[in-house]
């Protein structure tokens, strides 16, 4: 059985010299934290997020979230759930009037995702073991 961990998003680093961005996830009650690489589309987004700016019309994020709640659904929260060959991966836990899904995405377009509607982010236990291991 899997376990996971709360994070918080700390830190996004946007440069203009570099082709990817980074952001940075730190343990909520803990210590532990990483960095994940991400494109700069992402990153410009999650950031416009945290800044609250509002789109005259609505971004691919907007629209996943507006699609979501015409079904009834909500984003419940972000897992980053595994760690493969330096690339990390996420699910997207979505609660419907009468299930539950879980989607495979991106860990950046997750964490945008979650940073729109406030949903907690969470980290499986074995993603930090394998970043313990220098995987």
């Amino acid at each position: 059985m899997s376990s996971s961990v709360e994070v918080q998003l700390v830190r996004v680093v946007i440069s203009d010299r570099r082709h990817q961005q980074t952001i940075h996830l730190r343990e909520r009650d803990g210590e532990r934290q990483f960095s994940i690489l991400i494109g700069i589309n992402e990153a410009e987004e999650i950031h416009r997020k945290l800044r609250g700016y509002k789109p005259m019309r609505p971004m691919t994020h907007d629209l996943v979230v507006q699609l979501l709640e015409v079904c009834g659904g909500v984003i419940e929260r972000i897992v980053v759930s595994d760690l493969r060959n330096g690339t990390f991966f996420a699910s997207i836990v979505v609660k419907l009037p009468d299930r539950q899904e879980v989607v495979d995405a991106r860990p950046s377009d997750a964490i945008a995702l979650a940073v729109q509607v406030d949903a907690p982010i969470f980290v499986e236990t074995k993603v930090f073991e394998a970043l313990d291991r220098g995987e």
